[in-house]
């Protein structure tokens, strides 16, 4: 590859930042030390500009950067800039597997993407689009030099079939290629032994029929269970009528479809309205695309959700033992069920739906053994909190891993409960999480699917884990966990509330999202806030409350149990299903870069919710802090 274009390092500097914008050039070696680090795909293409495909999206190519705390990108900054190759740090691509990202710099002039380390959706999302990814740092003053630089040595550190997908332009022309010549790129694949769960999960679904390779392998999987959502839909589907128009789609009755993220966008204050009404140009080519191929499409129910995808499918449709895969980086929610949940891009549930199996690489293994038992007030958010928190996680450990949770705690923990743990692995850029299925599984797919006992038992026989197969194993003591709280701008930056202070005032707070609106959550809401109406108390009159359902079912389990009157009472927001705030689309959402805000999600990098500051806490925490009008941490007191 030779660069005949220009370099742009994504930098915390906003002085070198505009330099760049308005023409100038800066050194590698002056910049390579102020290069930002963790950029999420809402910062490389906000969440609000994802509504339209195509070459549009290139216009808004990082324009949620921030550099320090000022945002230097505008419209249309990079395309047309003559910008070919984009710099960054480590862990590039963090968040939400939106394919926009990688094809909104792709669109814009980017031929080659550097960075230290990368996430693993956004890096595979980068080769399926035909754009080539490097970690090779050393190697941009030859580049800048106008050398020739080999793709061997710029993709060095890349799989075998990883490399192949480059090569062939992107992951449909590879299938093509592989689909002509069955055996044609298919390398010796080495045994793996012993397995984990997650390892004999992959190991029964190997395409190959053979054992697994080494881990970071990319390898085909044959799948139970696929989905998406409008967001990502309409978009796959172009590249489905692009790359692969007359093929019919692998067993249709496999594949569910849902309308879930934009639902409540109409409600977001200060809404744009061509933004409402591109959401239901989304909308309408996702239920046009259900028809034409007679797919199960969960979409609206009055004027919400049925539900939120992830939890639809943990209530409904996946079973212990199966390869689950969706165009969600939080599909890992899941996996609670003790399947193996994997959240993809666009193109690769595209090929999915084609062809009935999907592109993963073969992960690291990582045991989070958890001891003892979490302490009163105590959840299982804030032991992900806490975990994220932990030195290896931060270090980027569990980077290209299955995080497989156990222990005594975890074996205490209700299927809700564990799908808090499983869900925010994404945050620790797992490849998923997995709970081994045990008697509580059993007993929730009898209670929640009327499955007969002795098939539910049949599924669930799971195992204690052997420490020994791992690649790593992490030692918990749930008696030392504190509530947590995590600070600003990324969800690792938690502290125990304890440590945050009683100073920090909030005008707005938020229980919903995937993470935060299961049942027990709702037990959690209204355990707090019960209390505070029989003392005669309500949410403190400079915050707003949003308590947000994450599906039908849960709004009908908050009915029968006297919730919503007393959510009503406390003076709390109701609102029905869909993920609403979590993604800057429904109320619950900051306005002003002056808000602060407290939420039980799962993510606050830079301009997720909106453009003020995001608390992270547990259901309990949040409710707590509405009353009060300040971070506080629940206690005997409520």
């Amino acid at each position: 590859m030779r660069l005949t274009g220009r370099v742009l390092y994504l930098l915390d500097d906003p002085v070198l930042m505009r330099r760049q914008l308005d023409g100038g050039a800066i050194a590698a070696a002056d910049a390579l030390g102020c290069l930002r680090d963790d950029i999420s795909t809402d910062e490389i293409i906000p969440a609000r500009y994802c509504l339209q495909v195509g070459d549009v999206l290139a216009a808004h190519c990082y324009r949620g950067l921030r550099s320090g705390t000022e945002s230097v990108v505008g419209r249309g900054s990079i395309a047309g800039h003559g910008f070919e190759v984009s710099v960054a740090g480590l862990r590039r691509g963090k968040g939400s597997s939106r394919e926009h990202a990688p094809y909104a710099e792709q669109h814009a002039g980017i031929r080659l993407v550097l960075a230290s380390s990368f996430e693993r959706i956004y890096r595979q999302n980068c080769h399926n689009l035909g754009l080539v990814t490097s970690t090779r740092l050393d190697l941009l003053p030859a580049l800048e030099a106008g050398a020739d630089i080999p793709l061997d040595e710029l993709c060095a550190d890349l799989d075998d079939v990883a490399r192949m997908i480059v090569d062939a332009g992107g992951l449909f022309p590879y299938t093509r290629l592989r689909q002509a010549a069955p055996t044609a790129g298919r390398p010796a694949i080495a045994a793996a032994s012993p397995l984990t769960l997650a390892g004999g999960i992959l190991a029964a679904h190997s395409r190959d029929g053979a054992p697994l390779a080494s881990p970071g392998a990319m390898r085909f999987f044959r799948t139970d269970l696929r989905y998406s959502h409008e967001y990502v839909t309409a978009m796959a589907e172009l590249l489905v009528r692009e790359h692969a128009p007359d093929h019919p789609l692998a067993d249709p009755d496999r594949i569910l479809l849902f309308e879930d993220h934009l639902t409540a966008l109409a409600r977001t204050p200060e809404v744009d309205e061509d933004a409402v009404a591109s959401a239901r140009e989304l909308a309408r080519a996702q239920e046009g695309f259900a028809a034409a191929h007679r797919l199960r499409l969960h979409g609206r129910a009055g004027e919400w959700s049925e539900g939120i995808c992830h939890m639809v499918v943990t209530e409904r449709y996946a079973e212990p033992g199966q390869l689950v895969v969706g165009s969600d980086s939080h599909t890992c929610h899941v996996g609670a069920l003790g399947c193996l949940a994997v959240g993809v891009g666009t193109t690769d549930i595209a090929n999915a739906w084609v062809f009935g199996d999907v592109l993963l690489p073969v992960p690291r293994d990582l045991l989070v053994m958890v001891d003892s038992r979490l302490g009163p007030g105590v959840t299982e958010k804030d032991l992900m909190l806490h975990l994220l928190a932990m030195p290896p996680i931060r270090a980027g450990r569990a980077i290209g891993t299955v995080v497989e949770f156990a222990g005594e705690a975890v074996s205490a923990l209700d299927i809700d409960a564990r799908c808090t743990l499983t869900n925010m692995t994404a945050e620790m850029g797992a490849v998923s999480g997995i709970v081994a299925a045990d008697e509580r599984t059993a007993e929730y797919l009898i209670g929640h699917r009327g499955m007969a006992r002795a098939a539910a038992l049949a599924r669930c026989g799971g195992r204690p884990p052997d420490p020994g197969a791992f690649d790593e194993v992490i030692r918990i003591d749930a008696a030392a966990v504190q509530p947590m709280v995590s600070l600003p701008g990324d969800p690792g930056n938690a502290i125990a509330v304890a440590e945050a202070g009683d100073g920090i005032r909030i005008g707005r707070a938020y229980g919903g999202s995937c993470t935060a609106a299961k049942p027990r959550d709702m037990d959690m809401y209204a355990t707090v806030l019960g209390a505070a109406v029989r003392a005669g108390r309500r949410v403190h009159p400079d915050v707003e409350f949003f308590i947000q359902a994450g599906s039908q079912a849960v709004l009908a389990y908050c009915a029968d149990r006297g919730y919503l009157d007393i959510f009503e009472r406390a003076g709390a927001t109701v609102l029905g299903p869909s993920c609403g705030a979590c993604i800057n689309a429904g109320p619950g959402a900051s306005t002003t870069a002056a808000d602060v805000a407290i939420s039980a999600q799962n993510r606050n990098f830079p301009g997720r919710s909106g453009p003020g500051r995001l608390y992270l806490a547990s259901p309990l925490t949040v409710a707590a802090s509405a009353l009060e009008g300040r971070i506080t941490q629940y206690g005997p007191r409520w």
